[in-house]
């Protein structure tokens, strides 16, 4: 069998476990596997073909790998899903108290608690949403 043949499997192998693992240091392995092969289809010498794969699985651990482990670890810079509703204006539809209500958050309908339980907030006012709690706006009239 020839050698790059082999080295392409190894890729093939490590590039699985990298998607179990997710690690990035499995697929920065494969990817080095890859230039192995590369090097082994040209003809050099296996004692060559190790000096590579050794080469750029280093330079792929100790350059690339720190860079993508800060990247997954920056915060979010937009928030998602109900996140992003905290802080957006809504619209009774439904009087508000402590206890329930309706409001209008961008277009869905949603049911609402005043965020302060002793204010009642009537239909036709403008409210900022201040948290939710599972499927209710804890809202609080804008002034």
């Amino acid at each position: 069998m020839d050698e790059w043949i082999i080295w392409v499997i190894l890729a093939v192998v490590l590039g699985l476990a990298e998607i179990f693992t997710v690690t990035a240091a499995l697929g920065l392995l494969g990817v080095a596997a890859l230039l192995t092969a590369a090097t082994a289809a040209i003809g050099l010498p296996a004692p060559l073909q190790l000096l590579v794969f050794a080469l750029s699985s280093a330079a792929g651990l100790i350059v690339v790998k720190p860079i993508a482990i800060r990247h997954i670890r920056q915060p979010q810079l937009q928030r998602f899903g109900v996140e992003a509703l905290v802080g957006k204006p809504a619209y009774v539809i439904s009087e508000v108290t402590g206890r329930e209500g309706r409001v209008r958050i961008g277009g869905e309908e949603w049911s609402a608690r005043a965020y302060d339980e002793t204010l009642v907030i009537p239909t036709g006012a403008t409210v900022d949403v201040i948290e939710i709690e599972g499927a209710t706006a804890l809202v609080y009239p804008r002034e």
